[in-house]
């Protein structure tokens, strides 16, 4: 399911912020949005072990701060947002964990996937992956989110703050490093 499929539902906000009924409507937030939140982290931090903890961290973070949700951004953007913020934040740590510069994280990246026994080992796959991971964070994240979750620029520009013309510029050569990865490595 993309998220793009989300239409907030009225009903289900009413009762989160209310008192009596929010944890019943959390339990649903999350088994609508636990699964496009975890590919949407899986595909950042290529780990499966990472994005279930992360995933755990989005939902814990969204809990502890449902009363700030004012509903002036869709339910499904603040959590992707909340998502992505714990993506970025664990990427950093663990850069900085391994002593890896940000330059050198394409090869953390690579050997992440290489090592993944949650994905069957289709080599096309296998090859979108490593050449996803070439990719400069925030095109990696651009690009995942447009090209997997299908989601709208006007949406991306509202989770990542970053206008739309820069992020279809950003897509756009995300899409050309991706083709010259495949026409390298063939």
């Amino acid at each position: 399911m993309t998220n793009g499929t989300f239409k907030d539902n009225p009903e289900l906000i009413a009762r989160l912020r209310d008192e009596n009924t929010c944890r019943e409507a959390f339990a649903e937030v999350i088994a609508t949005y636990s699964e496009p939140l975890y590919w949407q982290i899986r595909r950042m931090v290529q780990s499966h072990d990472d994005a279930n903890d992360l995933l755990q961290n989005t939902f814990l973070k969204a809990w502890q701060s449902i009363d700030l949700f004012r509903g002036e951004a869709k339910l499904s953007t603040w959590l992707h947002k909340i998502a992505i913020n714990e993506s970025i934040t664990f990427l950093a740590k663990e850069r900085k964990r391994l002593n890896i510069s940000i330059d050198d994280e394409e090869s953390m990246l690579i050997n992440t996937i290489e090592a993944d026994e949650y994905i069957d080992g289709d080599e096309l796959k296998l090859k979108l992956r490593k050449a996803i991971a070439t990719l400069p964070e925030k095109q990696r994240l651009v690009f995942n989110m447009k090209y997997f979750d299908e989601m709208k620029y006007e949406e991306m520009s509202e989770i990542l703050g970053t206008s739309v013309g820069a992020l279809k510029a950003s897509y756009h050569i995300a899409v050309k490093k991706i083709e010259q990865y495949f026409s390298e490595n063939d």
